[in-house]
């Protein structure tokens, strides 16, 4: 065989074998080119997991909650308040002071109504369900920063003004019943829970504006010198948890155009976006119950469980050490409700396998999965479970960790696992995963947050797990 034919061959079949190393049909696996003698072996091996508790987790959702429930799983209470700052619209412009129309007798321009009006998009429980909810302003004295991580058990009452009682309060249900059904049909209608705030609270920030316009340049400043922002709570009531998109603080006002007789109605809307800081604080610690069952492994939220999982490395690289990995691949079975019905806890889209040692800063850093010590996986409905394609090269990553450890502290293989206990261990977190696609249709990831939805997942696993968790490892070796 000529050279440059070999050199061909070889060619096609590292290409090849590149394409089965990302793909997780197996029907193409054991591609086998005589000439070039490239063999490839298969072998299962037994994983491990159980589960791990979370507790507090950073907040890092674009999402807040606020609402009382009682988990149907561990009968105990989950809580959610939340802050919210607002963000202004660089150099915002009120219409001239002498064009608002003042109040009688003084002159000083006053608001027609204030509100804030918080829209979600989905819910847990009953839709009529009578809940109460308080707001109260944000503490002018001591601030939600920029720069510093909120968790979900953050005690927020330390950023609250409670001196000065609550704003206002509201009974609600998620379904709004000053709506009519046509007007909630139609297109742009958008579910939202609407509190009125007393006009005072508009009229502070019109005078704060008119005395001092440059408080309005920028969000930060606004926040600080003219309005800290709202908390949220649950007075009373329960059974039900709402998910708030976004919020908006709304001032109504009339003034009066040169040339006109009749007031123009005009609307100031300052909004809770990503601009600013909207953290939730969440009261969910009874969970031994669940930590105890050693039959299964649990995926639970908000801030509550995950599944650790420990990787069998020494025994996929023993005997095969002039073999590379070509694949390796494992899946986590869900079992079924055994009462399904409406309100039990949803099934999280996507979940992290991400090292044990590096699960903190990979949330704090804002990092996204990198295919090699992180990885994403979504449910399938179809097959009931989360699988990892090829995992591989995070296999190879833990093995020349542990080598060169071993190597360099003088330790033997023993010492080195007693010295570092979760080497070769991953934890499986329940997340929310978003994507951007760009020109050319290639899809990527943009965050990968903690889920924060009610959510309660029983994995195979465990202990004393009734069906062993198999991982498959494809080699490939260049004779």
């Amino acid at each position: 065989m000529s050279a440059l034919r070999r050199t061909y061959l070889l060619g096609v079949a590292v290409m090849l074998l590149h394409i089965v190393a990302c793909t997780e049909d197996t029907s193409e696996l054991g591609i086998s080119l005589d000439q070039d003698k490239i063999d490839n072996g298969y072998e299962s091996y037994e994983v491990t997991t159980k589960s791990s508790l979370l507790g507090s987790v950073l907040y890092t959702s674009p999402y807040s909650y606020v609402g009382n429930v009682i988990d149907p799983e561990t009968g105990s209470n989950i809580g959610a308040a939340f802050a919210a700052q607002f963000h202004t619209f660089e150099d915002y412009k009120f219409p001239d002071r002498e064009m608002l129309l003042q109040a009688t007798g003084t002159t000083q321009p006053e608001v027609d109504s204030v509100e804030v009006r918080l829209y979600f998009d989905s819910y847990y429980g009953d839709m009529n369900n009578p809940m109460k909810l308080e707001v109260f302003r944000l503490s002018s004295t001591k601030f939600l920063e920029e720069n510093v991580d909120y968790a979900t058990d953050t005690d927020l009452s330390e950023y609250v003004d409670f001196e000065s009682g609550p704003l206002a309060s509201k009974m609600f249900t998620v379904r709004d019943y000053n709506v009519s059904d046509n007007e909630m049909s139609e297109s742009g209608y958008n579910q939202n829970i609407r509190i009125c705030l007393p006009c005072e609270a508009g009229n502070r920030i019109l005078a704060d504006y008119y005395d001092n316009p440059s408080n309005f340049k920028d969000s930060y400043t606004f926040i600080r010198n003219v309005f800290p922002g709202l908390y949220f709570r649950i007075r009373s009531g329960s059974g039900t948890m709402v998910r708030v998109k976004v919020g908006t603080l709304n001032l109504y006002f009339r003034y009066m155009e040169e040339g006109e007789e009749e007031p123009s109605e005009g609307i100031c809307r300052f909004a809770a976006t990503p601009e600013v800081i909207q953290t939730t604080e969440f009261d969910n610690n009874d969970l031994s119950s669940l930590m105890s069952d050693n039959t299964c492994t649990y995926l639970k939220t908000p801030a509550g469980i995950c599944t650790e999982m420990t990787l069998p490395v020494d025994e996929v690289f023993a005997n095969h050490a002039n073999d590379s990995i070509s694949l390796a691949k494992v899946s986590l079975t869900r079992y079924n409700n055994v009462n399904e019905n409406d309100y039990s806890l949803g099934i999280p889209d996507y979940v992290l396998m991400v090292r044990k040692a590096d699960a903190t800063t990979f949330f704090k850093n804002r990092s996204v999965a990198n295919g090699q010590t992180s990885f994403t996986a979504s449910f399938s409905s179809a097959d009931n479970t989360y699988s990892f394609a090829n995992i591989g090269r995070l296999l190879t990553y833990c093995h020349y960790e542990k080598q060169k450890g071993m190597r360099e502290q003088g330790l033997t293989s023993e010492e080195w696992n007693s010295q570092h206990p979760d080497w070769n261990k991953v934890l499986i977190i329940p997340v929310d995963v978003s994507y951007t696609t760009d020109s050319y249709g290639n899809v990527s990831q943009v965050s990968v947050t903690h889920n924060l939805e009610l959510n309660s997942v029983r994995l195979v696993g465990g202990d004393n797990a009734l069906y062993p968790i198999k991982m498959q490892v494809i080699y490939s070796n260049f004779n």
